[in-house]
């Protein structure tokens, strides 16, 4: 969304250097989401250090299509930069920090605006199930933030750690949370989960949409078939990543 610069106090230290691979896969991520029209002119990809917890990394204040390397900035927990050198950051980074701090098991973070499921978040009456086996992992809920029971009116952006913090706390320990009238947080174990989580949940809100288009009864996924899924200790996501990689020409 919009931008943000600080100043005054004294910036954190580096968490230390990482392997070029894991910024690169933090680039590749803001393309794939973007070629996936997931990610449109706004929206935000993180991930945490890999040798510091208290650290992670995202892009500054640039359309996700176009972010290089050269662009990946390190923040810590409350989201204030290591090095800014003057750079515009996203404005609502306080999405990473705050649930990066709730959830130690988290190590990717997409917000986006994604265009099917933003109905999703403002009619209540209507959940956002799995309809399909590449979306079990909607099964475990999709909480719904409502920004004005955390600030009362507002223009709906996450703009300081406060709100952050409340939008962590209706994620819980979910995968996916929508934000009303905004778009929707996915988070996931690894950069490759984070990104499917986002993509598939796009892909579930559309074909939901489509079934109830049709009419009639919606044969939703059931808890247990969802849970055979989830379950697998073989899920590949390194299979459909490798395809994204590949349409938006990355080796």
């Amino acid at each position: 969304m919009n931008e943000s610069t600080t100043s005054g106090s004294q910036a954190p230290v580096t968490g230390g250097t990482v392997e070029s691979s894991v910024l690169q896969d933090l680039v590749y991520a803001n393309h794939i989401c973007a070629e996936q029209e997931v990610l449109d002119g706004y929206g935000h990809i993180s991930i945490r250090h890999p040798k510091a917890p208290d650290r992670y990394f995202l892009s500054r204040s640039l359309s996700p299509a176009v972010i290089t390397v050269d662009d990946i900035m390190e923040f810590d927990l409350d989201s204030r930069p290591v090095d800014q050198r003057g750079r515009l950051m996203y404005l609502e980074r306080s999405i990473h920090g705050e649930i990066y701090k709730a959830r130690p098991d988290v190590h990717a973070i997409v917000h986006s605006h994604s265009p099917t499921v933003v109905p999703f978040s403002v009619v209540p009456k209507v959940k956002l199930q799995p309809i399909c086996h590449m979306s079990a992992f909607l099964a475990e809920g999709v909480p719904n933030f409502e920004i004005r029971d955390a600030a009362g009116m507002t223009d709906l952006l996450i703009r300081d750690n406060k709100l952050g913090r409340a939008l962590a706390e209706t994620l819980g320990q979910k995968s996916v949370a929508l934000m009303r009238g905004h778009g929707n947080v996915c988070v996931g174990p690894n950069i490759m989960t984070a990104v499917y989580r986002a993509i598939y949940t796009e892909v579930n809100a559309r074909l939901q949409a489509q079934a109830i288009a049709l009419g009639g009864e919606i044969t939703f996924m059931d808890p247990q078939e969802c849970a055979l899924i989830t379950g697998r200790k073989d899920l590949n996501f390194d299979r459909p990543w490798r395809m994204w990689k590949e349409r938006i020409g990355a080796k």
